[in-house]
């Protein structure tokens, strides 16, 4: 359920309210809720088809960020087959400017400077036919469109590190060309836009860091096994190495890497934020001195499942962090008042994901994204002085989503006793017994996983009245490290008997008709889906493939020139295993 779209006001009395969460299912009942959700899909109404344009095309409004003053709303949307840049009035929605650079180029994102600039990103192909980024301001007073960067065609174009409050200048991280480490420039967004080198690139530094002030404070990478960070405490010093982080340091007891990124520092301190793992294998938010390179008090660490991602507010202090639990995406918001506002905004829109996207600089008004598992969702304008709640628009309109099915999160045992979570959608209005049944593996492998959210491709498949089923397969991220540690050296092995053992019980609960079954997948999926028919060709009717690996020796040799010595031979190790796995033996070629 959600908002309709007419101007909605809410009392939003709910604030401060907590949300109910279901418990955790008992021992023995494995899969609460399958019985209910086959009886709902077969009571169901069979819905109308929706049409594969409305899945496949571009979100409305992806992206969409409130100006500093919070009058204006800044987002990219797609029409006829053109991406633009659209400005709208934040009182009533009026499109008061829409911005345009060619149908060659898809918008990949747009960002404030100051109120009367945009940033804007750009994805287009070279000569070559390889996808590059690149970066232009618009000016909204004169709606004039200035490209920023170099002449040359480099890949990440659009790798802005801080961009003035005001809207004077930006700073990036720019490549002289494909074979150099990045630079720091200094763009001008008023007057001639004039360009200034203000740090020289160093080997082995690809990543660089600005604080909240738009002092270069920081650049990091790894050389022979060792973190090296140049790093300066105030503006006029000199960057130079800090104390180096041995890699040794950050290997866990059986000899794998810790996962550590560095995330920020914040003005007029030395100490900083990075995500780093624990002894005990979970990933947390913590404190980093760089002037000693010393790890510092933890801010966040769940129990159970690792920290993956964090937002900042404007003065460079962390504000919520997110993970991932066994079925979906939760946000932890560690400011207290954005916190009471997100939990009272959840009971307003009774959605399952509903999150604070945009702020402006007074934080009297926020975009807000509301969506579930069965929704593609809708975004929101909320201000906090009046209380109300404006509807914005939806992110993918052409979708009912009350035509859409709600996705199942069960779980199956492997034949060797490992519990697999997988995520079942089933088809309204069908009898849940001898449906075609399309099994979706996720991309990856190592450490990526699939979650209860919506996906555009499920939702087709299932509104054409396919049952789909998602396996997280031994080595997905999100359920420990034991489980990740199971799918080293088992690419095509017990990787790919975890999908086969979904086939099997999707078939023992009656689901699945065993002569319409099908793979279906990219990149690792795609892999395992043509692996699939190609090891099993008596089990699986069809595969569909996209950017699928077929040689992995051949995957290898081009990694290794990315990767760098130490690096490959990890990579390789962990595919391979300790010897058990012969890669040319699981390459479809």
């Amino acid at each position: 359920m959600r908002l309709n779209f007419d101007r909605v006001i809410c009392a939003l009395a709910a604030i401060g309210l907590s949300v109910s969460i279901p418990a955790a299912a008992s021992e023995g009942e494995l899969n609460p809720g399958l019985d209910e959700a086959r009886a709902a899909a077969a009571a169901a109404q069979r819905p109308e088809k929706i049409s594969t344009e409305a899945f496949a095309g571009l979100s409305q409004y992806a992206g969409a960020k409130i100006s500093p003053d919070g009058t204006r709303i800044a987002s990219r949307v797609n029409h006829d087959g053109m991406d633009y840049a659209v400005v709208l009035d934040a009182d009533g929605g009026a499109v008061l400017a829409r911005y345009s650079i060619g149908e060659d180029n898809r918008f990949v994102w747009v960002e404030w400077a100051g109120n009367e600039k945009l940033l804007l990103s750009a994805s287009t192909l070279d000569k070559y036919r390889r996808y590059y980024t690149r970066l232009f301001a618009i000016d909204l007073g004169t709606h004039a469109i200035d490209y920023i960067g170099r002449k040359e065609s480099i890949r990440d174009g659009d790798n802005v590190l801080f961009i003035d409050p005001d809207g004077e200048f930006a700073l990036l991280s720019v490549q002289r060309n494909a074979r150099n480490y990045p630079s720091i420039y200094k763009y001008g967004l008023t007057g001639d836009g004039a360009r200034e080198e203000i740090e020289d690139s160093k080997t082995d530094v690809w990543s660089w860091f600005a604080d909240s002030s738009g002092v270069v404070r920081f650049g990091a990478g790894t050389k022979n096994g060792v973190w090296r960070i140049f790093y300066r405490s105030k503006p006029e010093d000199k960057l130079s190495v800090v104390k180096r982080l041995a890699i040794e340091r950050m290997r866990k007891p059986n000899g794998e890497l810790r996962y550590f990124s560095i995330l920020s520092v914040a003005p007029n301190t030395d100490i900083g934020y990075v995500l780093d793992e624990s002894d005990e294998g979970r990933v947390g938010l913590r404190e980093f001195d760089f002037s000693t390179g010393e790890i510092g008090e933890t801010i966040y660490e769940n129990p159970r499942f690792d920290v993956n991602s964090v937002g900042f507010s404007d003065q460079g202090t962390p504000i919520w962090v997110s993970y991932t639990d066994e079925d979906r995406s939760q946000t932890k918001y560690l400011d207290k008042t954005l916190e009471s506002y997100q939990r009272g905004l959840a009971n307003a829109l009774e959605e399952e994901r509903v999150s604070i996207r945009s702020r402006s600089r007074d934080e009297k008004r926020m975009i807000i994204a509301a969506s579930g598992p069965a929704d593609p969702g809708a975004l929101y304008l909320f201000d906090r002085t009046s209380g109300s709640l404006e509807a914005v628009g939806e992110q993918r309109p052409g979708v009912d989503f009350l035509k859409l099915t709600r996705p199942l999160g069960v779980s199956y045992t492997a034949r060797d006793g490992t519990t697999i979570r997988a995520f079942l959608t089933l088809p309204k209005g069908r009898d849940a017994r001898n449906l075609p049944l399309i099994i979706m593996p996720h991309g990856g492998p190592y450490g990526v996983r699939d979650s209860l959210r919506y996906d555009d491709e499920v939702q087709l498949l299932a509104n054409r009245g396919y049952a789909v089923l998602q396996p997280n397969y031994r080595g997905s991220g999100g359920y420990g490290e034991a489980f990740f540690d199971l799918g080293i050296g088992q690419i095509g092995l017990a990787m790919q008997d975890d999908l086969d053992d979904a086939m099997d019980w999707a078939v023992s609960e009656g689901i699945a008709d065993p002569g319409r079954v099908c793979l279906v997948g990219g990149s690792y999926g795609g892999y395992a889906a043509v692996w699939g028919v190609t090891r099993n060709p008596e089990r699986y009717l069809c595969a569909a493939s996209w950017a699928g690996v077929y040689d992995w020796e051949s995957m290898l040799r081009w990694d290794r020139q990315f990767l760098g010595r130490r690096g490959a031979k990890r990579w390789r190790e962990r595919l391979e295993g300790k010897g058990q796995n012969d890669l040319k033996e699981v390459s479809p070629i």
